[in-house]
């Protein structure tokens, strides 16, 4: 009989019974053995694998220091011997998804084996894809039962050097790697199949599957502007110098509200983009070619719009989660409703 397979388990502050939002800035820890959902882990298949260790990181903590997060937790691993790095499963936690992501692409980028498993809305899914084994969750930790199995499964088989098939059919999210393979039928005869298959309304397999993202209906047009009560939102992560809130420089989890009453524009130095992916320099050096408040306060006075309401809104799109965005984006249109906003100056980065 093989020797079990020892995994090292990464959880974030929460799995690792450190505690919620409070503990976010929790650093880098090893604990020997399994902790928190990494007991279930062991228990799935406790005669072949083993848990040798878990690195802990808070949330926040490793969004905010990524490079020395990454650089801690794998000192820290250096003493355990494992075969595989499991990471999570992060569910739809987008800090914790990103977190990883990063820490197992890191491990595997020194020759060794990991795999994650986070949901589809997950940004960490998008970021790391390519490069890294990760298994399709639920969204919430109610599908904890069924992820932790699989990612036993799946590990014991990656430790084991067993042959791993398509993502379809190991329910990975797919790496965009296509492989040569003899086939029975050509392209133009699988094309027309399943072209005759959809005709008759059966199911069929596409070979090229296509992201589908809803629609939204758009709101019906201001008759008169010169009447109405105008805000400017912008998702550039542009916020009071020191980022007082703690707006995320990516995958942003909230919206802020700032103060605008009274200001012809936004003074350099007052202000500064919390952004990520971009260079943000020229914003903080001239705030208002990202938020326009110089150009909103002339139409102000030339009676091209009623009046500009007295604060801002903001949020950071960089690496957006879909369910969150359309989250904020109510929570945003609900508050702005209550305060009679009837148009929206929209700006990105």
């Amino acid at each position: 009989m093989d020797k079990p397979v020892k995994i090292l388990h990464f959880v974030n502050q929460f799995f690792g019974g450190i505690g919620g939002e409070e503990q976010a800035d929790t650093p880098p820890q090893f604990r020997a053995g399994p902790v928190g959902p990494g007991v279930a882990l062991a228990n799935h298949l406790s005669d072949q694998i083993t848990v040798a260790g878990t690195l802990i990181c808070g949330d926040n903590y490793f969004i905010e220091h990524q490079e020395e997060a990454v650089a801690r937790l794998l000192e820290l691993a250096s003493d355990c011997t494992a075969d595989v790095l499991v990471a999570g499963p992060a569910f739809n936690s987008g800090r914790y998804g990103t977190a990883c992501g990063a820490l197992a692409l890191a491990w595997q980028s020194n020759g060794r084996l990991a795999v994650t498993a986070m949901n589809v809305n997950n940004p960490g899914v998008e970021l790391f894809r390519g490069e890294i084994y990760i298994l399709e969750t639920g969204p919430t930790a109610a599908s904890m039962n069924d992820a932790l199995p699989k990612l036993a499964d799946f590990s014991l088989r990656l430790a084991r050097g067993a042959e791993i098939g398509p993502a379809g059919v190991e329910g990975y999210f797919s790496r965009g790697v296509r492989k040569n393979l003899r086939v029975e039928q050509g392209a133009p005869e699988r094309a027309v199949g399943m072209l005759l298959e959809k005709l008759a309304g059966q199911l069929f397999q596409t070979e090229l599957p296509v992201p589908e993202f809803s629609n939204v209906p758009p709101a019906p047009p201001i008759v008169d502007l010169s009447d109405a009560l105008v805000a400017l939102v912008t998702e550039s992560g542009l916020v009071p110098m020191g980022n007082p809130d703690r707006l995320e420089t990516w995958n942003a989890s909230k919206w802020l509200k700032y103060p605008i009453g009274g200001l012809d524009a936004l003074a350099p130095g007052d202000y500064e983009a919390w952004h990520g992916g971009c260079d943000t320099a020229g914003t903080n050096d001239r705030p208002d070619r990202t938020l326009p408040l110089d150009a909103a306060r002339r139409l102000e006075r030339d009676g091209a719009i009623g009046r500009l309401y007295d604060h801002y809104y903001v949020t950071t799109g960089n690496m957006a989660n879909i369910e969150t965005m359309s989250r904020i984006g109510a929570e945003v249109a609900l508050d702005m409703k209550s305060h009679g906003v009837q148009a929206v100056i929209l700006t990105a980065t």
